[in-house]
Parts: C-alpha cells; sequence; structure tokens
C-alpha cells in the first residue's frame, strides 16, 4: 500500500469512527477537518448527499436566484472582474487535465466553474456547477466552504469530504480579500481528482489569489484623484531588515553606529509579518501566522517580550502588535522594484534562494512568499524580457515553471540556437508534469 492509501484509509476509517459516534484518534485526522466535521454533523448535514439541485438544504439562509438573476448577479459581482485573470493563470494551464477551477462568492456560490467540458460534466455528477451553494453549511466539509469558514487557504482530500459521494475527489481553496477593506469577497477553487491532492495544488491557489488581490487593489486606485499621487513628505527609515540572503538575519537601527545585529529567525518572522501588517495583528493572529496549528499565547507574548529586549523596547507596540518604527526591508526593496517592472533579471538575481522566506514554516511567512514569487513571476511572464526570463527558468523558482518557458520559446527569434534547448526543457516538463 503506498503511502497517499494508507493515509486515506486512516482517515476513512476515522471517519466512520466519527459518523458512529466513536471519537477518532487525534492523529487519524486533522483537527481544522475534524472540527468541520462537527459543525457539518451539528447543522444536520446528510452525510449520504451533497443536497438537492439549488445547492441549499432545508432551512439554509443563501437565497434562490432565477436564472436571469443570477446572471445578472454573477456579472455584477467584483470577483468576476478578475476572472480573466484567472483564466490566463490556471484556467488555461489545466486544460484536458480532468480538473476544473471555480469562483465563488462570499456565501459560497459557485459563480464560475471552468475546465474542459468532461471535466464540468463529470464535476456535475455531484452537483458542483454554478449557481449551487458550497458553504460549509450547506454541503458540509469541502475547500471553498471550508476556506470560508476559517478565513484561509485550506485542501480538502478525498474522505476529509463530509458528504459521501464527493469522497472522490480533493480540492483545494483560498479565499480572496477586498484589499482595502479586508472583507472576503469570494473564493478561487480547484476541484478534481489525485492530481489535486498533491501540495503544491493549494501553494498554486495561493499564488494565484496574491496575483487577484493585487489587480483589484491597482484596480481600485482612482487616477482622477490628484491624492493619489500626492508624495508628502517622505520620512526616511528608522531601522532596515535583511532576511534574503543565506546568512543570518541582520537588523540594523539607521542612528545606531554599532552596526547591524543578528537576528533569531523567530524575530525575523515577526518583524516581517508586522511590517506586512502595518495595521497590527492580535495574539491569536499572530500565533497562526507563525504555526499552522497556532502558538500558545504565552509563547507569543514571550518571544516579543524577547525581541523587545534585544532590540528595544520601542519596537513594537501591544494591543495589537504593531511596528512603532518605520522599518524597511529587503523584502519591501524586492516587492517595490517588482512594482515598478524594471530590470526584472536584477530582482531575480537578489531574491536568490529566497532566505528567511524559504527556509521558514510559518504560514504567514510562507503566503508572504507565495505572494511575491507570484507577483515576479506575472511581471517577468507579462513584460516578455528574455534576459530575466532566463534568469527566472534558471533559478530555483522557476526552473519547472512550464508557462515561463513557453514564454520564453515564443520570444526567441526563429533559428535562435536556443530554441532548441527550451523547446527540449519544455517537452520534458510536459512528459513530468502530465500537463
Amino acid at each position: 500500500m503506498t503511502d497517499a492509501a494508507a493515509v486515506a484509509t486512516r482517515i476513512r476509517r476515522a471517519y466512520e469512527d466519527f459518523l458512529s459516534g466513536v471519537t477518532p484518534p487525534t492523529d487519524a485526522v486533522r483537527s481544522i477537518v475534524r472540527d468541520s466535521w462537527a459543525r457539518s454533523l451539528s447543522r444536520g448535514i446528510d452525510p449520504s448527499d451533497v443536497g438537492p439541485a439549488d445547492g441549499l438544504p432545508t432551512g439554509e439562509a443563501v437565497s434562490t436566484m432565477t436564472a436571469d438573476e443570477f446572471a445578472e448577479y454573477r456579472a455584477t459581482h467584483p470577483i468576476t472582474a478578475v476572472r480573466p485573470l484567472v483564466q490566463s493563470l490556471m484556467v488555461d494551464a489545466i486544460a484536458d487535465t480532468g480538473v476544473v477551477v471555480a469562483l465563488t462568492d462570499q456565501v459560497g456560490r459557485l459563480l464560475w466553474v471552468e475546465g474542459d467540458s468532461a471535466a464540468r460534466d463529470k464535476a456535475g455528477n455531484i452537483n458542483f456547477v454554478e449557481g449551487s451553494v458550497w458553504s460549509e453549511e450547506a454541503v458540509g466539509t469541502n475547500a471553498p466552504g471550508l476556506a470560508l469558514a476559517v478565513d484561509r487557504g485550506v485542501q480538502i482530500v478525498g474522505p476529509e469530504h463530509f458528504a459521501g459521494p464527493v469522497q472522490e475527489w480533493s480540492c483545494a481553496a483560498a479565499p480572496v480579500h477586498d484589499p482595502f477593506t479586508g472583507h472576503v469577497i469570494g473564493v478561487i477553487d480547484v476541484t478534481g481528482g489525485r492530481e489535486v491532492a498533491a501540495p503544491f495544488a493549494l501553494a498554486a491557489v495561493r499564488s494565484v489569489v496574491a496575483a487577484v488581490e493585487r489587480e483589484l487593489q491597482s484596480s481600485a486606485v482612482d487616477l482622477a484623484d490628484p491624492s493619489t499621487f500626492h508624495t508628502g513628505v517622505v520620512r526616511s527609515s528608522a531601522a532596515h531588515l535583511t532576511v534574503l540572503g543565506d546568512g543570518p538575519h541582520r537588523w540594523r537601527r539607521i542612528a545606531d553606529a554599532t552596526g547591524a545585529r543578528t537576528v533569531s529567525p523567530r524575530h525575523a518572522e515577526i518583524l516581517v509579518l508586522l511590517q506586512a501588517f502595518p495595521e497590527g495583528l492580535n495574539t491569536e493572529q499572530l500565533a497562526l501566522k507563525l504555526a499552522e496549528e497556532g502558538l500558545d499565547p504565552v509563547s507569543v507574548r514571550a518571544e516579543i517580550s524577547r525581541l523587545r529586549r534585544d532590540l528595544g523596547a520601542d519596537v513594537v507596540a501591544s494591543r495589537p502588535y504593531r511596528l512603532t518604527l518605520d522599518i524597511s526591508s529587503d523584502i519591501g526593496d524586492i516587492r517595490e522594484r517588482i512594482e515598478s517592472g524594471t530590470d526584472l533579471a536584477s530582482v531575480v538575481d537578489d531574491l536568490g534562494r529566497g532566505g528567511l522566506l524559504v527556509e521558514s514554516t510559518a504560514p504567514g511567512i510562507v503566503e508572504i512568499f507565495e505572494e511575491l514569487r507570484e507577483d515576479l513571476r506575472s511581471r517577468l511572464i507579462a513584460a516578455g524580457d528574455v534576459v530575466a526570463l532566463r534568469k527566472w527558468t534558471s533559478s530555483v523558482h522557476g526552473r519547472d515553471d512550464l508557462v515561463a518557458w513557453r514564454r520564453l520559446e515564443h520570444r526567441l527569434p526563429v533559428g535562435h540556437p536556443d530554441r532548441a534547448v527550451v523547446g527540449g526543457r519544455i517537452r520534458l516538463l510536459d512528459k513530468r508534469y502530465g500537463v
């Protein structure tokens, strides 16, 4: 029995125990799934069904719509505006793979389900169709519904689904937030078979969500408002954080003549997270961004105390935790250069292996890296600069990027001696990943 088969068997046994009233062992199934099963059961979800044709169980609070009402609602929903971007980054790449990509609204209603016709027909057998509602409240544990329930990216594999008819499928989904209000406007989901059970599926979805949220942010800029371009007073940073290199992470106060000092990986993670969330993070939020299952609040407070002791009591304020100094970082420098879109080849060089962003397993740092990487990748592919594409496809981050290799092949002139090498790499990746 393969490892994957053994895991599936263990989860299925835990699922059967759970439905029979037996509490499964804590190591038999992930806590996020077990908690979702419990909520599904308490809401009276039938594990043998996926709901009626409209995806709404009895008593569901989401209203039904006529075909015309749904068409109008879908056309004006904000997530529809980024559908072309999702198509270019994801849908076009999954043709003929038996996988579908779905966009939902904020309550889990499927607004768009895309993929080849055979895949959509197969998904229709479990009522995974446009207009149906796949919230946790409607159909039990599933990736888009759970992503909405916990407000973060999740992956649900086979028997982790609550409804039996869905357990032949796997899915990965992540919520999309309005970049200004922070409110969830919907979910991007990938649903399919074994190929969606691989870890990279959730990483791919998170990367697309990062690109979508950045697109929403740029689209929301009012070009008619003079204040959009008002520079005001530019303040120099009080400290600089360096975390992308292969050496120790460094912190340097600009006015400190003693130079830079080394910071621990954990303190570097906290500083990067607080820089990414200038509005601040409470103890629970910071704990969840530092560890998959969260940290004990006492551990979070202890780390903040040690950070203040090492770097100064004036660095981090409380309730919520937030930076009190203007801090620059090499991550921020990279992000600004990506946004400007100039000299992307040197950006790839300076990103290097990724330092802390690659080494850290903290969920919040992983998400920051995925966003940064996808922003750079999207800029590179859109720009089509041959030098930058060569750098990217030669790097640890882009050597298996099939889309980038194809873009490089397209940009090289016919007869160029490197086209044969690039074409060979494309064939190898096609064979390796079955795309």
